[in-house]
């Protein structure tokens, strides 16, 4: 099923001002950058003693070089944002977090590149599926989260008109008194 390009965007949109929304963002980007500056410093790790590298190696060590204080950086941002609960909305933390991970990403290809080529394609090609299988994953739970809300919100309102419709006619219907009936009501 193909969804509308301007549905996502109206979904990201209204799931950003959310802020239980936003929380999980800041908990996901806290994970996303302490993972890249562990694997970096692994990853670089080995290099660190080497004389001379090959290209994938120098390729490795500079972006990992420049993605690390990036990440480092949006660790720090990440800690103000929880602290406020809320995710910041600054156009240069925007595209620090997608040159520090793009940077990231292309230091992990470039060690695994390094260690052998078939490692590095096989980095490259799981990177971009997995990142397709969490967009369609988020796409679709957000689609049912949307969907349940406004299926409750439809039966909230058709249980409030249905509560509304009754006290009117209760309201102008005159009311029988509680008790017995009479033999004479009861014959009839």
């Amino acid at each position: 099923m193909a969804v509308d390009p301007e549905q996502q965007a109206a979904w990201l949109q209204q799931a950003a001002e959310e802020p239980e929304q936003q929380r999980e963002w800041i908990r996901q980007n806290n994970v996303i950058y302490a993972g890249l500056i562990a694997i970096g410093l692994v990853l670089v790790q080995p290099f660190l003693t080497v004389t001379t590298l090959n290209w994938s190696a120098k390729t490795c060590v500079i972006a990992f070089s420049v993605a690390i204080p990036l990440l480092a950086a949006l660790v720090l941002v990440n800690r103000q944002e929880s602290f406020r609960r809320r995710a910041t909305d600054s156009l240069l933390v925007r595209a620090t977090q997608a040159i520090a991970q793009f940077l990231a990403f292309v230091g992990v290809v470039a060690g695994f590149w390094h260690i052998m080529w078939l490692a590095g394609v096989g980095i490259l090609v799981s990177g971009f599926v997995a990142m397709m299988v969490h967009s369609a994953g988020y796409f679709r739970l957000e689609r049912a989260a949307k969907a349940a809300i406004a299926e409750a919100a439809t039966a909230q309102a058709t249980t409030a008109e249905a509560t509304a419709e009754a006290a009117t006619k209760g309201a102008a219907a005159p009311a029988e008194p509680a008790g017995q009936q009479s033999t004479d009501d009861a014959e009839e």
